[in-house]
């Protein structure tokens, strides 16, 4: 165990957030999601796991560590629902309140169609499988920067 650490983070997340850059892409999905195959082509190639968590508790302790990029104006971004792309199920605006509380704003997500998701995700650095079942759990966190102490 680790004092003042998230305990949700296990080794090989905490692993994968610290080698990313920034502007790398992080996906986090539902059990749903193609995970596996996805990841085979991220830069990682390797599917990382935080099982028995639902979306938002996932985004919560990683966003507990991991800064969204400042620099573009959608650093997150959701799965649209098939049909209905402005629609935000509770799923997404579970997600969307992890995201406020962290950044200390609102800070909308941006939203992609499900199969260019998919694209983008094969693009990504790394992705992340949670326990949500719920449809449409699907996110993509840009990485930020945290700026040296003045």
């Amino acid at each position: 165990m680790l004092r003042n650490f998230d305990n949700r983070l296990n080794a090989d997340v905490i692993r994968c957030l610290r080698a990313m850059g920034h502007g790398d892409d992080l996906v986090i999905c539902d059990t749903n999601f193609p995970a596996d195959s996805v990841a085979r082509h991220t830069v990682t190639g390797k599917l990382l796991r935080m099982d028995n968590l639902t979306a938002a508790e996932a985004v919560d302790a990683i966003l507990s560590v991991f800064p969204l990029d400042a620099f573009v104006d959608t650093p997150a971004e959701r799965m649209e629902i098939v049909g209905k792309p402005l629609e935000v199920p509770p799923v997404q605006a579970e997600v969307q309140q992890m995201i406020d509380k962290w950044e200390g704003k609102p800070w909308p997500m941006g939203s992609v169609e499900r199969f260019a998701f998919y694209d983008k995700a094969r693009k990504a650095y790394a992705v992340i499988v949670t326990g949500e079942t719920r449809f449409y759990g699907c996110f993509i966190l840009k990485k930020g920067v945290i700026p040296p102490k003045a």
